[in-house]
């Protein structure tokens, strides 16, 4: 068995880049961009009023007087100059006229006709010089696109952007015991599960994730639904990773030319998991229990699906809580504990077999017990993942 840091090492050792593609701002949302991308034009692109009022020049004083020789308003700028004793009618956003040097709010001038006096001292010059949100020629950094940068790519005035392409995920659940959903399982079979949270873990994560038929216990089944894989950046399949008489997945996909990276995860749940390469794809053997099938495709999955898109921090970020309770010392494997937040706390629940998904639906966070950990107390600060 191998320290959960070091197989995750060489899981992503495995991610190959998957190249590129460009997409309109309205499709790129939870994509990664691939490159930086540099803004076009200034924002904004002049002076522009940051309020309602008056454009004019100088310093001006309570009492002070102005003529109106015109209106500035957004889409409509005005065309001459702003002289001293004279002011231009402005609206949120305008352009500020040549020649003025502040925008008295509205609030604090009085108008009667075509001039106006100032009612009260204004210490702001209320202007949004040109370029103060960015300048042409700045840049957004590759990452995964917010609505909020898609917004600021718009404002940069670029319409479409290069994003990696989205890996392909293929999920084969395997085993006689498993029917699908809405079948009627015989009384010595169950429903398959797990892969419809890998598939919907993958497809956040921005994968395309293919949900293949479920692989009978025989290598001719193996083999054919291995072939169903073709053309996946990332072959998962779930359960027959085991050593019993009917677990073939690793025997069929060594025979198929499988490169394997290692078996075995000093981890629990989930230590019988496999990874290699096979073909183009990277080829992770997750375990058939639910929860450890969920919980390494947390710490082993999703990193992999990052890192092909270009993340430069793909694993999961750890925090840190306070312990509510007493917990005694753990043994030769990191401990993955389902465990409840509650606001600055953390409390593993009770029941930690890796078959309950009711505790796992209940769970918002995994308690991190390293391997070989002392008793902890309560109220010591412990490391856990957020679900």
């Amino acid at each position: 068995m191998i320290p959960v840091e070091e197989a995750q090492a060489r899981v992503l050792a495995m991610a190959r880049p998957l190249g590129t593609e460009d997409l309109a701002l309205t499709r790129a949302v939870g994509r990664w961009l691939a490159r930086p991308v540099a803004a076009r034009a200034d924002q904004p692109p002049f002076d522009a009023s940051a309020m309602d009022g008056y454009a004019l020049q100088g310093d001006p004083a309570p009492g002070d007087s102005f003529a109106v020789i015109g209106e500035s308003g957004a889409g409509h700028g005005f065309a001459g100059a702003v002289g001293p004793g004279q002011a231009v009618r402005i609206f949120t956003g305008a352009p500020v006229p040549a020649g003025a040097t502040r925008v008295v709010i509205q609030e604090n001038v009085s108008r009667d006709g075509d001039r106006i006096t100032l009612t009260a001292a204004d210490r702001n010059d209320n202007i949004r010089p040109r370029g103060t949100d960015f300048p042409a020629g700045a840049t957004l950094s590759p990452r995964r696109l917010r609505p909020a940068d898609l917004s600021l790519l718009a404002a940069m005035n670029v319409a479409s952007v290069p994003c990696a392409r989205r890996p392909v995920v293929a999920l084969l659940m395997t085993g006689d015991e498993l029917v699908m959903p809405g079948e009627d399982p015989r009384p010595d079979q169950i429903i398959a599960s797990n892969g419809f949270a890998l598939k919907a873990m993958a497809e956040a994560e921005g994968a395309e994730a293919r949900l293949l038929p479920i692989a009978r216990d025989s290598e001719a089944a193996l083999r054919q639904a291995f072939a169903l894989a073709e053309g996946a950046d990332i072959l998962v399949t779930i359960g027959g990773a085991s050593v019993g008489d009917h677990d073939l997945v690793g025997k069929v996909a060594r025979d198929l030319g499988m490169e394997p990276a290692f078996w075995k995860i000093a981890m629990r749940p989930g230590k019988p998991l496999m990874a290699g390469r096979m073909g183009g794809a990277a080829m992770l053997g997750l375990p058939g229990n639910p929860v450890s099938a969920i919980v390494t495709g947390h710490l082993f999955l999703l990193p992999l699906i990052r890192a092909m898109q270009g993340d430069p921090a793909p694993l999961p970020q750890t925090r840190t809580a306070r312990l509510a309770l007493d917990l005694p010392a753990t043994g030769p494997r990191t401990h993955y504990m389902r465990a409840r937040l509650d606001g600055e706390t953390i409390a593993p629940f009770d029941r930690q077999d890796s078959s309950l998904l009711t505790i796992l639906t209940e769970a918002d966070a995994l308690l991190i017990r390293p391997a070989g950990d002392g008793p902890r107390q309560a109220g010591e600060t412990v490391p856990y993942l957020p679900l």
